[in-house]
């Protein structure tokens, strides 16, 4: 349903290489680059995001409430990109697990300039 999701940055070359090491973990690579816009994706079809300085020219900055989900195939792996964003400077939001009923689990953060992200997947434990 949704095509691609945007996170504005100051910083391009810095965000880009947040986002290359952390969305290489689930095999997304960059489709699209130039001194404006930064967009990584998993196969065509497929959604996608970006890295991109604010068309106005104005600074970027995080939205209160947003958030981009990344959705991926397992508990396992909605843990193990919890922790490379960490470990990539990020900050946590909540330790990967289940939430609500159990029939998905979830782990957030946020990217270096505060972006908040979720990796969710769907579950066979409820």
């Amino acid at each position: 349903m949704i095509g691609y999701a945007t996170l504005g940055t100051n910083d391009l070359e810095r965000a880009s290489g947040f986002y290359d090491a952390l969305l290489a973990e689930i095999g997304a690579t960059r489709i699209m680059a130039d001194d404006h816009i930064t967009v990584w994706g998993t196969k065509p079809g497929n959604g996608m995001l970006a890295v991109i300085k604010p068309y106005n020219g104005e600074k970027a900055t995080v939205g209160n409430g947003s958030m981009a989900a990344i959705l991926v195939d397992n508990p396992e792996t909605v843990s193990k990109l919890h922790a490379k964003a960490l470990s990539l400077g990020g900050a946590d939001e909540g330790a990967p697990g289940p939430r609500g009923s159990g029939q998905m689990d979830f782990g957030y953060c946020r990217d270096l300039e505060g972006h908040k992200l979720a990796f969710y997947c769907m579950n066979k434990r409820a």
